[in-house]
């Protein structure tokens, strides 16, 4: 049974790389951690899924040529600060945290590194661990955790609100002051209560929103929890319109989206039509199948669109050695055979499904949030790296880098105390009844399909003043069942979702130029 009320030096809420490096670092400074994941197995995470691999260092490549070409994914909306960041530190975290301490394992070609070409990049800098890098990365990171004394990590509790002075302390002259972090509520769903978790400082590290749309490459978790609780409480949210979907999803009627890693077209693999005819020329005379995401995305969207078809196809039995498929994307051709495709024999069917939230919760380059003690880092955050679009394979850098950096600022600012739980009430949970489970599923679809038809790929007025007011309509019609029923972690997603869902399309309507992942037709 969890204690209803715990307090520690610092909370950190998500268990991927860049919680998992958080809390590794911070313990290694001396300070005692909680490491909180609403999953059951603390690997479960967006960074476990994923594929491709991570940048570390090309040949002849340099910190400007890595910046050139996240300006250019990112349609020079990039923050120059944090790309100055992650290009001149990020590397060297690689080798010196995850290889070194970590010990985490990438493929080689004799004593080198291997290193892959992915859409986007001017040179090959990719590291990679076959065709499942985040696999092997999240496994080295937890197995790490498990075994620092300095680390509690409690698996299966979800969040429900973050604890702010000025919403939840008793002392009622905390409103006058600067709103503040101290801890967060949880749902226990063994013990069906909600704990109390008190710390000097919080992380947020939830990862990414992807599963607000019908179609997504994310685990079923990724509903945008940490921007959600953030936004109630106060926090500052930027750039929600900027979703980045990613081209090549695996499309069949009885599999989950899949990923399937952009490592395949760097490796030479070619997008065709159903008689094996390439068509990214159109497109990107550049670039080609390695063209930005949102270049990409679109292309097969239109061809999709103008053919009145449900899917183009991925070629790879034509263009990349039956021995190196097998080799270097091993994984994904043991799942595709699942359903009939074999990688090197067939085309393998496509479409773009929702990957990767380029927005978040606005942070400093240490990555605190405009709310005191509050902290956020990876897919939940927006250093504004990533601009308008992200490259590709700097999303389990920038998680690493600001894991790091969070983790020393917290140290360098460390408090003499944990808030006084005294001034922290116990949640009073105001449910009559379990929710319908009914309804939640109900309204889950239907955010989801708002989501996908209006504030999806393509976007225009029409579109978005229908989303906005179906989901302006869902939201009170949540808030009210919310408040009348008793807590589940299902309940708790809903109410989530349709908070994110609104963030979304209200920063759509307002963007009326297009750019990057934001695509307006008007």
């Amino acid at each position: 049974m969890q204690k209803e009320l715990v307090t520690t030096d610092t909370l950190i809420i998500g268990s991927g790389i860049a919680g998992a490096t958080c809390a590794l670092e911070l313990a290694h400074l001396g300070h005692k951690v909680i490491l909180i994941t609403k999953n059951k197995k603390p690997e479960e995470s967006n960074t476990y899924y994923a594929q491709g691999g991570i940048i570390y260092k090309g040949k002849d490549d340099s910190p400007s040529l890595l910046a050139k070409d996240i300006f250019n994914a990112g349609v020079n909306l990039s923050n120059p600060k944090a790309v100055d960041i992650l290009t001149k530190v990020g590397p060297s975290l690689v080798k010196k945290f995850l290889i070194d301490r970590i010990g985490v394992s990438f493929d080689r070609e004799g004593f080198d590194l291997s290193l892959a070409k992915e859409g986007g990049h001017g040179i090959a800098r990719i590291i990679h661990q076959a065709d499942a890098t985040g696999k092997s990365i999240e496994s080295a990171l937890i197995e790490k955790v498990k075994s620092n004394k300095k680390i509690k990590l409690l698996a299966n509790l979800s969040a429900v609100d973050l604890i702010t002075s000025s919403h939840n302390s008793t002392n009622k002259l905390a409103i006058y002051d600067p709103v503040a972090c101290l801890g967060a509520y949880f749902f226990d769903p063994i013990d069906k209560r909600v704990v109390r978790i008190i710390a000097k400082n919080v992380v947020l590290a939830t990862g990414g929103l992807g599963n607000v749309y019908l179609y997504s490459t994310n685990p079923d978790g990724a509903r945008g929890d940490g921007i959600a609780m953030a936004q109630r409480a106060g926090a500052r949210v930027i750039n929600m319109e900027y979703v980045q979907f990613h081209p090549t999803a695996f499309y069949h009627k009885d599999a989950p989206r899949f990923l399937l890693t952009e490592a395949i077209r760097g490796d030479g693999a070619r997008l065709t039509n159903s008689n094996g005819v390439p068509f990214m020329d159109k497109y990107s005379k550049q670039w080609k199948d390695l063209a930005p995401r949102d270049v990409v995305a679109r292309a097969i969207y239109t061809e999709m669109l103008e053919g009145g078809i449900t899917n183009v196809y991925l070629d790879l039995k034509s263009y990349i050695s039956k021995e190196r498929i097998l080799t270097h994307f091993p994984n994904i051709h043991k799942e595709c055979l699942k359903y009939g495709i074999d990688l090197t024999r067939d085309l393998v069917p496509v479409v773009p499904a929702a990957h990767y939230h380029c927005g978040g919760l606005w942070v400093d380059e240490n990555g605190a949030t405009t709310i005191k003690n509050l902290y956020a880092v990876g897919e939940v955050a927006c250093t504004g790296l990533h601009g308008a679009n992200r490259l590709a394979s700097t999303s389990l850098l920038e998680g690493l880098t600001w894991g790091y950096i969070a983790a020393h600022n917290i140290n360098r600012t460390k408090k003499t105390q944990v808030p006084n739980p005294t001034q922290i009430p116990q949640w009073v949970d105001q449910g009559k009844e379990d929710p319908d489970p009914a309804l939640i599923n109900q309204d889950t679809n239907l955010i989801k399909q708002i989501m996908w038809n209006c504030v999806g790929l393509v976007r225009n007025k029409e579109r978005l003043t229908r989303a906005k007011a179906d989901l302006s309509y869902l939201t009170h019609r949540i808030e009210s069942f919310y408040q009348q029923k008793n807590l589940n972690e299902s309940l708790i997603g809903l109410r989530n979702l349709v908070l994110v869902g609104n963030l979304i399309a209200n920063a759509a309507w307002e963007n009326t130029k297009s750019a990057g992942c934001h695509y307006r037709t008007d």
